[in-house]
């Protein structure tokens, strides 16, 4: 409750100083709406049946983005982490491929792919999948050797041992990558929709009401329940990590 006090203070006194700043004039109230204009038109969105199916369409896409992440990083990490030659051998190639912003690939998507849900889902995968990955290999790295020796002496294989030790051992790190991975992907898929458009979601609605009009109420009022959708995301993701893997220590992650 005083996380959550301390919390709601602080989004109270931002919205006290963007009040104050939004009617001070120092900035046209076109350009920067106070906070009580922008609520008047999120009240309004959140009745709209074509800006709610915008944010259906939004969340579809996190979600299928997020489990293919999980799909492909999951087992990749456990590779990598576990067979010393491949991950040698990827390594110059990962660690080219890591620091590519997925925006910067949106020409070649679109090329590649055309204007539709499928280019944002892949880049939000591309995205997605390296704080999985490098959470599911910083995992196994920190895997007992005893319980690999333990198990090994019963008889269990590598794919076992992989199965049965190594994947239980890491899941706090996997669902920290996961929790990562999430916020992320919604990052870019609206960015996408925003840069792109044609495929519909939050972006494209951002997108539409600037263009027409410059409506900044509406625009702000869009980003708000971008930024919520990010913190419900998040929120959940860590109260369903605390519920699971409540006896393990981690707390953080690597991306």
């Amino acid at each position: 409750m005083r996380a959550l006090t301390r919390g709601l203070l602080g989004v109270a006194g931002f919205l006290v100083i963007w009040e104050l700043f939004g009617r001070s004039r120092l900035v046209p109230a076109e350009y920067l709406p106070p906070p009580s204009v922008v609520a008047v038109e999120l009240v309004k969105l959140l009745g709209d049946e074509p800006f709610l199916r915008d944010v259906v369409a939004t969340l579809l896409a996190v979600v299928i983005a997020v489990a293919l992440s999980v799909g492909i990083a999951v087992p990749l990490g456990l590779v990598l982490g576990s067979v010393a030659p491949v991950r040698h051998a990827t390594r110059a190639v990962v660690e080219f491929l890591r620091p590519i912003p997925s925006v910067a690939l949106i020409p070649l998507a679109v090329l590649l792919l055309g204007i539709g849900p499928e280019t944002k889902i892949v880049l939000a995968v591309y995205a997605a999948i390296w704080p999985i990955l490098f959470n599911t290999i910083y995992a196994l790295d920190e895997l007992d050797p005893l319980l690999v020796e333990t198990a090994r002496a019963f008889g269990a294989g590598r794919v076992r041992v992989l199965a049965s030790v190594a994947l239980p051992s890491a899941m706090p790190f996997v669902l920290t990558g996961i929790r990562l991975a999430a916020t992320t992907s919604l990052v870019v898929i609206v960015s996408v929709e925003l840069l792109e458009g044609g495929s519909g979601g939050i972006g494209q609605y951002i997108a539409n009401a600037r263009s027409g009009g410059g409506r900044m109420d509406v625009v702000l009022a869009g980003t708000a329940v971008a930024g919520v959708i990010g913190y419900l995301l998040n929120e959940g993701l860590e109260r369903a990590q605390r519920r699971w893997v409540g006896w393990s220590a981690v707390t953080g992650g690597r991306s």
